[in-house]
């Protein structure tokens, strides 16, 4: 590779100067490197986007260059980082392997989810770790109506719903209670968020299954706006009483570069140590 793109996390200082010091190593090494952010638009011809920043960036970064396929690598400037795996110190030894094409590349799936209101589609997007539906109103309980492949599945009368992937099996699924998964696997989980019940579970879907979310009045009645949805963490949109936001999984895929060889287990045991 020697045609590459740097998006890096703006609210991040530390992060320009490190964005330097990897364009400078680059140029000395004969390769291009542009700076991206989400006005600029990726140049056709990158082969690599360098994310600088935790795994919030690198998803953003995902969201932007979906269709392309471009591989991403993700130099961690965060906490934990699962999807961000290389190191700072390790910066300049990731970036001689990818020049000299020393890597593996690890397809993600992707999910795609639509708004539909009064039978219209009214929005659609991608999301590499999840959809989250939550209520936008405090003392607000809902009830979310759940189908799958359009048969009914359940109610959860919840604060909300995450639908995961694997790889955002990590992410705020796992907060909630949600299980681990291995990111090379093909399935949809369906985790509710503080449900009101004893017995409410994470439900494993396969991967070619549609989920359909329906917003359903609770004890309350009828609200305006009531629930939000987010596509992994994007800006919320409002929903109403009656929306349904659909769920699948998407054609696109998220391509990761991989510098190491240890596997899920092994970087799972040593991030949650971290944590």
């Amino acid at each position: 590779m020697e045609r590459f793109a740097l998006i890096r996390n703006v609210t991040n200082e530390e992060t320009a100067v490190v964005a330097a010091s990897i364009i400078d190593y680059l140029h000395e090494r004969g390769c291009l490197c542009t700076v991206s952010d989400e006005e600029t638009d990726v140049p056709d011809s990158t082969q690599c986007v360098i994310v600088l920043g935790g795994d919030g960036t690198l998803l953003r970064a995902a969201q932007k260059i979906f269709r392309r396929e471009i591989p991403i690598i993700g130099i961690n400037m965060g906490t934990i980082g699962y999807l961000a795996e290389v190191e700072r110190r390790n910066m300049k030894d990731a970036i001689d392997r990818l020049i000299s094409g020393d890597f593996s590349i690890e397809e993600r799936m992707m999910l795609r989810g639509k708004i539909i209101r009064a039978d219209q589609e009214i929005y659609s997007d991608v999301a590499l770790n999840d959809i989250v539906l939550s209520r936008s109103k405090p003392l607000r309980g809902l009830r979310y109506v759940n189908s799958v492949n359009g048969k009914y599945l359940n109610t959860y009368a919840a604060d909300g719903i995450i639908v995961a992937t694997a790889t955002g099996s990590t992410g705020y699924n796992l907060s909630v209670g949600g299980p681990i998964v291995s990111p090379e696997a093909q399935i949809l989980l369906l985790t509710p968020i503080a449900a009101h019940s004893l017995i409410s579970r994470s439900i494993v879907l396969p991967g070619t299954d549609q989920i359909s979310i329906e917003i359903a009045e609770g004890k309350m009645g009828a609200l305006e706006e009531a629930v939000r949805v987010s596509f992994d963490g994007g800006s919320p949109i409002a929903l109403n009483i009656g929306d349904r936001v659909t769920i699948r999984r998407s054609k696109w895929h998220t391509r990761l570069v991989k510098m190491k060889n240890t596997s899920f287990l092994e970087t799972l045991r040593y991030k949650m140590r971290e944590a």
